[in-house]
């Protein structure tokens, strides 16, 4: 007879209280009912709010195609290398690339070669440094001017026993007018044109310019010339101002010059200016000065303007022997309007955009903003009236319920058979379920509850019907 197998230890119950269990599905089950109460109706918020989330990427594709941000690179045609215009734009080079723009300074033979870069369209170059009053061969409405950097002055030293007071004395002599294609040149031709003094048999204009013209009136080879720019240092001053029989010309006509050629500012040189212990010069002289002027296209980014203007106040802001601090830059133009975008930096300073927020994000929304402001217009009645719509298309849900049941108690009116109300009482308890059932947001629930309790009279109304139809039977 086999042994008897020992007791099974009794193993612990795993859910010790059984309600535990219909207590977790009936939690469960709760959860998932909040989340149909709480639900959020997409296709409703889908139709209210998508239109107004389509103007936005419309207005987004529109801002970045059509927009073009701030170019990263420029190039300005300058002037010799080593001169004091070229010198000038290299200054600009380190100031604009702390903003991230990278600037190419081309050398150049003068103003007119600058200009005639920046009139060409296929030359590549974007700003050029030009002396008021030159211009090209006809009227180019592309460039404009960005404003005034500095004065250029133009000096006259010539050979003579008595100091000469008008500029027609110089005919029948050798005269450097400066370099061909130099704002030297085109200004001394202008000033001796004005004085009736042309190059002929006996008065000869040599092309000469700076240390070379100088050197030639030391040696006698030419008896005036004119100098400015680099050429026109205190140095070269003293040295001419030292030599015996040379005179530096006092403009004492300067007032009328200033008249004729409006490109022309007048200037005093005080005595002892270039130096002080020989008091050169002796008295205070007279003398004519155009100005240097950053020229532009038309189309420059206003960004770009603003952080050029920047950098020529941090550059040409400090005074000199000839202007005060804070005097340049400034809004004289000569030849070209002054840029839109650089007259109202002159009057108000820079944007509000660019004072608090990243070049390239203010560059971007100073553009932008053209665009960005009809969107505004249009988004903010669409805004407030998104709610409103989207409150409609949730309403209208529980309207269609209140037509099934306007339709069922309609019916209910007319005679009916045991078969036919039975039908109705079923389609009711569908519309009941369908009303339980239904997806709605948490604050409409009070429009879904007095939605039941007129499905609860409906059926009361129906209840009476088959008790009057009872009671005649």
């Amino acid at each position: 007879m086999p042994a008897p197998l020992p007791d099974e230890p009794e193993r612990p119950n795993a859910n010790p209280n059984p309600d535990t269990k219909t207590s977790a599905a009936l939690s469960r089950r709760f959860l998932s009912r909040l989340r149909r109460v709480t639900h959020i109706s997409w296709r409703a918020l889908l139709v209210s709010v998508g239109p107004i989330v389509a103007i936005l990427a419309l207005g987004a594709y529109l801002v970045f195609h059509f927009i073009q941000p701030a170019p990263r690179t420029l190039t300005i045609s300058a002037g010799p290398v080593g001169s004091v215009v070229y010198d000038t734009a290299e200054k600009y080079v380190p100031i604009l690339a702390g903003k991230g723009i990278t600037l190419k300074v081309l050398s150049s033979e003068g103003s007119l070669q600058n200009l005639e870069r920046l009139s060409d369209a296929h030359s590549g170059v974007d700003l050029a440094l030009v002396q008021s009053g030159i211009t090209g061969p006809k009227k180019d409405d592309s460039v404009v001017s960005l404003g005034s950097l500095f004065f250029e002055p133009i000096t006259l030293f010539y050979r003579s026993k008595q100091p000469l007071t008008r500029l027609s004395q110089l005919a029948r002599r050798y005269i450097g007018i400066g370099g061909a294609g130099s704002g030297t040149q085109f200004l001394a031709l202008a000033l001796l044109h004005a004085n009736g003094v042309a190059a002929d048999a006996e008065t000869h204009f040599e092309p000469v310019e700076g240390n070379t013209a100088m050197q030639a009136l030391l040696d006698g080879k030419v008896g005036a010339i004119f100098l400015s720019g680099d050429s026109a240092t205190p140095a070269n001053f003293r040295t001419l101002l030292l030599a015996p029989g040379i005179h530096m010309f006092n403009f004492v006509q300067a007032d009328a010059y200033v008249r004729r050629f409006r490109y022309l500012s007048k200037l005093e040189v005080p005595a002892g200016t270039f130096d002080l212990g020989h008091n050169l010069p002796p008295a205070p002289i007279a003398v004519l000065a155009p100005t240097v002027e950053l020229l532009a296209h038309a189309g420059l980014h206003p960004a770009l303007v603003d952080l050029l203007i920047e950098a020529a106040r941090e550059v040409n802001g400090k005074g000199s022997l000839l202007h005060k601090p804070g005097e340049f830059p400034s809004p004289l133009a000569q030849n070209w309007p002054i840029d839109s975008e650089a007259q109202r930096f002159y009057k108000s300073g820079p944007t509000l955009l660019s004072r608090f927020l990243p070049f390239w994000f203010a560059s971007l929304l100073s553009r932008a903003w053209l665009l960005l402001v009809p969107l505004i217009v249009v988004l903010i009645p669409a805004l407030q009236f998104a709610p409103t719509l989207y409150g409609g298309l949730i309403k209208n849900r529980i309207y269609r319920r209140y037509g099934n049941l306007m339709a069922l108690e309609r019916v209910a009116l007319d005679p009916l058979t045991p078969e036919q109300r039975g039908q109705l009482e079923r389609r009711l308890n569908d519309i009941e379920r369908d009303i339980i059932g239904l997806k709605m947001p948490g604050a409409y629930a009070n429009d879904l509850y007095v939605l039941r309790q007129h499905a609860k009279f409906v059926r009361g109304r129906l209840a009476e019907r088959n008790g009057d139809v009872g009671a005649a039977t």
